[in-house]
């Protein structure tokens, strides 16, 4: 979890146990991965996808290319960086395979950030804070990303439909305390959506797949 030989923090310690009070959709699977390792002094990362209706439970989520999956990053830096506005920084990754219909969609790239910042607690228009659903204090700050809708086409000896189309989002926050729960929450709630995937039921997440 560290990238140096000190002891970690109290703080990281807290901020990722936390990570195990989140409640997340029985469809999605979330397990560590191995996390960078030069962003910070410290870090910790998950690898989340949407599990096929035939996987058993003895599978993790790694960091896999799935029809829907994700990474989600925690970043500590115990001095802060002026960029974060704080000491914890999120960093998020997700890919999903998308219907050519809504890959199509000229407005994709808003209604994908709009799922972000509507799990988040943003405002519309606002990236500098946030208050997550029970929060009291603002959770989310310095909210920053990307959306990109892209089509391959396959020719030749290669398997696979013809067409496929995928929809990318890259962003980053900082949160403002360690508890981090919501914000993982809040991560799969986004890539459920990429996902399309319809409401259904939630199940308690407990400790990672592979720890």
């Amino acid at each position: 979890m560290t990238t140096g030989a000190q002891p970690e923090p109290v703080d990281f310690t807290r901020a990722v146990a936390s990570l195990d009070e989140a409640v997340v959709r029985p469809e999605i699977e979330v397990g560590s991965i191995r996390p960078p390792q030069r962003l910070a002094p410290y870090s910790y990362a998950l690898g989340v996808e949407v599990a096929p209706p035939d996987v058993g439970e003895g599978s993790g989520a790694a960091d896999s290319a799935g029809s829907a999956f994700g990474r989600l990053v925690l970043l500590y830096d115990p001095a802060g960086q002026e960029a974060w506005n704080g000491t914890f920084r999120m960093v998020a990754f997700i890919q999903a395979e998308v219907e050519a219909d809504l890959a199509n969609d000229p407005l994709l790239p808003e209604v994908a950030w709009e799922w972000l910042t509507e799990a988040l607690g943003v405002p519309t228009g606002d990236t500098e804070s946030a208050v997550l659903l029970g929060s009291e204090s603002p959770a989310v700050l310095a909210l920053g990303g990307t959306v990109t809708a892209t089509t391959s086409v396959r020719y030749g000896d290669i398997a696979g439909p013809p067409r496929a189309h995928q929809l990318e989002l890259r962003a980053s926050w900082t949160a403002s305390s360690p508890a981090l729960a919501g914000h993982l929450e809040a991560f799969c709630e986004v890539l459920a959506s990429a996902a399309g995937l319809p409401p259904t039921g939630v199940a308690t997440l407990g400790r990672p797949v592979g720890q």
